[in-house]
C-alpha cells in the first residue's frame, strides 16, 4: 500500500483536493482535527485547541481512521506529523501519545509529502479561526516538522482542483 500525505495550513484547499482525488477513484482518509473541534464545540467548548488534551484527541481519531485505510494508493488529509506541527504552533508539549505515534508511523507513509499551498485568503468557520498571517506561519511549522523528520515536501501550487489533482498524480513515486 502506498500512503501519501496531504498537508498544509487551514483553508489551503486540502479537503477539496482530497474529494477530487476520491472522485478520481483513489482511496482517501479525512483529517481528524476538524471533527475533534466540532464535537468539542457541540459539547460547549468554544476553543478546544487551547487544552493540551486536544492534541491526543486528534492523534486517537487519526489512528482510528488510518486503521481503516484500504487500497493500493491512499491519500491522507494530514498525519501525526501535522499534529506535531500543530502542537508546536499552539505551544503545547509533545505528549507521550504523540511521541509514540510518531515512532509507530516510521516507514508507514511515503517519504514524499504533498504540501498544499495556501490560496492567499482564509474563509473563517467555527473550526477555522486563523488569520492569513497565522496560516502562513502554520504552513511554515508544517514544513519544519516534515523536513525535520526527513520527509520530502512537494509543493502543490494554488489552482483548480483538477490542476492540483494532476500535479499530485504526476508526482507520485
Amino acid at each position: 500500500m502506498h500512503r501519501y500525505i496531504l498537508t498544509g495550513a487551514p483553508g489551503a484547499g486540502k479537503t477539496v483536493l482530497l474529494r477530487a482525488l476520491e472522485r478520481a477513484g483513489h482511496a482517501v482518509v479525512e483529517e481528524a482535527a476538524t471533527d475533534v473541534i466540532a464535537l468539542a464545540q457541540a459539547e460547549g467548548v468554544a476553543e478546544p485547541w487551547t487544552d493540551p488534551s486536544f492534541i491526543d484527541a486528534i492523534v486517537s481519531l487519526q489512528r482510528q481512521r488510518e486503521a481503516r485505510a484500504a487500497g493500493d494508493v491512499v491519500f491522507f488529509d494530514r498525519s501525526p506529523v501535522c499534529v506535531l506541527a500543530l502542537a508546536r504552533f499552539l505551544g503545547h508539549a509533545v505528549s507521550p501519545l504523540l511521541r509514540d505515534e510518531l515512532a509507530r508511523i516510521q516507514g508507514m507513509y511515503e517519504r514524499r509529502v504533498f504540501l498544499v499551498r495556501g490560496l492567499g485568503f482564509i474563509t473563517p468557520t467555527a473550526a477555522r479561526r486563523i488569520s492569513l498571517e497565522d496560516a502562513r506561519a502554520f504552513e511554515r511549522a508544517h514544513e519544519e516538522a516534515y523536513a525535520g523528520l526527513g520527509y520530502e515536501l512537494v509543493s502543490v501550487a494554488p489552482g483548480s482542483a483538477a490542476e492540483r489533482v494532476a500535479a499530485v498524480l504526476a508526482s507520485l513515486n
